[in-house]
């Protein structure tokens, strides 16, 4: 079951929104570091769409865990970004770059991801790009 999780980072770190996707149920549930739980693909896109407008991120140093019956799983790595484009509510951008330990939490079914929880500290963020 860790195959997907690792389609997935590596997507991630490609870039490549329509290959996330193929990785998660339809009906997934996208529980936002800071924000509304989101549920659906679409949803997901959309969310992935902002952050690539707003954010170049490579994940690095990656750690997998998978529970013995493959129903949840655990992530953590190290974000390496540059803010490119000013978020809501946010500080400006000004292609600051930052590097941030985060994690993501995930239920697993059929194969796919039907749960992404991300958790990272926003304040640790802020004073990296402020």
């Amino acid at each position: 079951m860790s195959t997907v999780l690792h389609r997935y980072f590596d997507a991630f770190n490609a870039g490549d929104t329509d290959a996330m996707l193929d990785c998660l149920t339809d009906d997934v549930a996208h529980h936002v570091n800071e924000g509304q739980i989101r549920t659906g693909k679409s949803h997901f896109a959309d969310f992935c769409a902002h952050m690539t407008r707003c954010y170049d991120e490579t994940l690095t140093d990656m750690v997998i865990f998978v529970n013995d019956d493959q129903t949840r799983a655990a992530a953590e790595y190290v974000v390496n970004g540059t803010y490119l484009q000013t978020d809501d509510g946010l500080p400006d951008a000004r292609n600051q770059t930052y590097k941030l330990p985060a994690g993501s939490f995930f239920d697993l079914e059929g194969g796919k991801i039907a749960r992404v929880t991300t958790y990272y500290n926003l304040a640790d963020w802020t004073a990296q790009v402020s």
